[in-house]
């Protein structure tokens, strides 16, 4: 099932952050949940890669915007980390853009703002 792919590696993901957020709380800036997110990976034996660069094309030809994923984890997953008081649907649009770009089929939005992180996690899967 398309529905549960990666879901062990997504679990160990989100064990990670939820590890983070317990230790720092809400209300940091989204790069310090990213610098401690891969130390909490790393810890977990998990590869990742940081800001990974999207190229974007319009009819063959490159735009000279990029975008710039969060996180990869094991080349499979890419992680779009946020720290504000509320989830928006925006967020889903951003990540789905990244897995397209990036040919990555999962992708987890946490957010890191929020009092409990359960409240903001989503898993997409293209």
């Amino acid at each position: 099932m398309a529905e549960y792919l990666f879901r062990d590696l997504s679990e160990n993901i989100i064990n990670c952050a939820i590890a983070v957020h317990k230790e720092l709380g809400p209300g940091l800036l989204e790069s310090i949940y990213e610098e401690a997110m891969t130390i909490e990976m790393a810890v977990a034996g998990l590869s990742f890669q940081r800001q990974i660069e999207l190229p974007v094309f319009y009819k063959g030809q490159q735009l000279n915007g990029i975008f710039r994923s969060d996180l990869v984890v094991e080349n499979s997953i890419v992680l779009e980390l946020k720290s504000v008081m509320q989830m928006h649907p925006v967020f889903d649009a951003q990540l789905l853009t990244y897995m397209k770009l990036g040919g990555w089929k999962v992708g987890l939005v946490l957010n890191f703002g929020l009092p409990t992180l359960r409240e903001g996690i989503r898993r997409l899967v293209l």
